[in-house]
């Protein structure tokens, strides 16, 4: 694939450069790779203290102020020595001159044949290399004590200088997804503020004339839209600003309408329903006359029709990701998907997702030739192991298994049938759902 790091493509230059390229027979994998190739990230910094930063994306590096520790200091609570006094295979008895605080620094000198009484994270007194833990020391009276024979070494237990983070050292790489660990690492470096990424902002509907809205009623041959709920809970647990435009009608007026809205108030656009072999003509025409479009038959179930491209209108553009209308293959579309593509346009690094490989507890049926997601439930088997097992019935269209389902097992293109106790991918669903 012939592409420039840092250059928007054009979606066509990307897939005529494909020898394999089948707009109605794509793989996963094609379509993953064509997304990566597509997406650029969105522009925009700002600086926030280190209290609101948390689940943002870093814009910068962090460089280290400080040295971490800034002394050496000791790793715990006992007595700090010369290492040189240390005598392979004897026991040692040393003379106690001091105790040393946390925060608090010893200026005399400890001499040989001396020690002094230390706590976690003190500094080192000058000539001392080495703390012996006080559970490894006798008492012999309140100034002597007993190490016994080689259950210590020269410089263990200590904290050198820089150990953690040397000065000028990175401490925090751009792209950086802050988690609460970062931000102790933040305070502890003395940095009150950093510059992030802006939030992605993200414009979602439902296409259908059959769909209502919560609150409205529900006429005969009429579903409420679940597709829109279950992306918000998505999109937010991204840290995504999400536009909610609610239920647009199948025609080309309300649907164009929605489109340029959501393009001029969005980075991207996520739609469900409309883009299923069958749907009216006039959803691509208009996709295709506001940008470019690819209509995809991907090769998975479930979720094979996606519309992936990017349209413009009043000089802004937003890229656009159309999900199937089946509530599960909304939400297979998007973790398998879209959730790539997003994290890439918030300039963040991407994460691959958490995929293991578990015991089957029971047969499954498979057909080589396209990739499966199917609704599992992860548990221990009496063997100790972890093993999974499918939730049921794996239609398309119904959510109560996501709702059931502790995990996603994903049965790639080229299997089979699988056996009970054959291994699987599964892809757990905490942290994502």
């Amino acid at each position: 694939m012939n592409t420039v790091p840092g250059v928007a493509n054009k979606l066509q230059d990307i897939t005529a450069s494909m020898s394999d390229y089948n707009p109605n027979a794509l793989t996963v994998q094609q379509a993953q790779d064509i997304m990566r190739a597509y997406i650029q990230p969105v522009c925009g910094i700002e600086k926030l203290t280190i209290r609101q930063a948390l689940g943002r994306v870093l814009a910068t590096d962090i460089t280290s102020p400080i040295n971490v520790p800034a002394h050496n200091n000791s790793a715990m609570d006992g007595y700090a020595l010369r290492g040189e006094d240390l005598a392979d295979g004897q026991e040692l008895k040393l003379k106690v001159t001091a105790t040393v605080l946390a925060g608090a620094e010893f200026t005399g000198t400890v001499g040989r044949g001396e020690c002094v009484r230390i706590m976690t994270g003190a500094l080192m007194p000058a000539a001392c290399d080495t703390v012996v833990p006080q559970e490894f020391t006798t008492k012999i009276s309140d100034d002597k004590i007993r190490i016994s024979a080689g259950s210590l070494r020269a410089g263990d237990n200590r904290r050198l200088k820089g150990e953690d983070l040397a000065m000028g050292t990175i401490a925090l790489h751009k792209g950086k997804i802050l988690t609460p660990a970062d931000l102790g690492l933040l305070a502890s470096l003395g940095i009150p503020e950093v510059s992030v990424q802006r939030r992605l902002r993200v414009a979602i509907f439902s296409t259908g004339d059959e769909l209502r809205s919560l609150g409205e009623t529900l006429e005969s041959g009429c579903v409420y839209d679940s597709n829109r709920y279950t992306l918000y809970g998505m999109l937010m647990r991204m840290g995504c600003e999400v536009l909610d435009m609610g239920v647009v009608q199948d025609n080309p007026d309300a649907l164009e309408a929605a489109m340029r809205s959501a393009c001029e108030n969005a980075d991207a656009i996520i739609t469900s329903g409309g883009v299923s072999v069958g749907d009216a003509d006039h959803t691509r025409q208009l996709m295709d006359k506001l940008g470019e479009v690819a209509f995809w038959s991907i090769a998975m179930r479930p979720g094979r029709p996606m519309a992936f491209g990017k349209i413009a209108s009043a000089g802004k553009s937003a890229y656009l990701f159309g999900l199937p209308g089946n509530p599960v293959a909304v939400m297979v579309s998007f973790y398998f998907f879209a959730r790539q593509a997003l994290q890439q346009m918030s300039g963040a690094e991407i994460t691959p997702l958490p995929i293991f490989s578990v015991k089957s507890n029971a047969d499954i049926r498979k057909r080589p030739g396209r990739t499966e997601y199917q609704r599992g439930i992860l548990s221990v088997r009496a063997d100790g192991e972890l093993g999974v097992s499918i939730t049921g019935s794996q239609g398309s269209g119904i959510l109560r298994s996501m709702s059931e389902a502790n995990c996603m097992i994903i049965l790639h293109d080229d299997q089979g049938n699988i056996a009970a106790g054959e291994k699987l991918s599964v892809l757990p669903f905490a942290g994502l759902i």
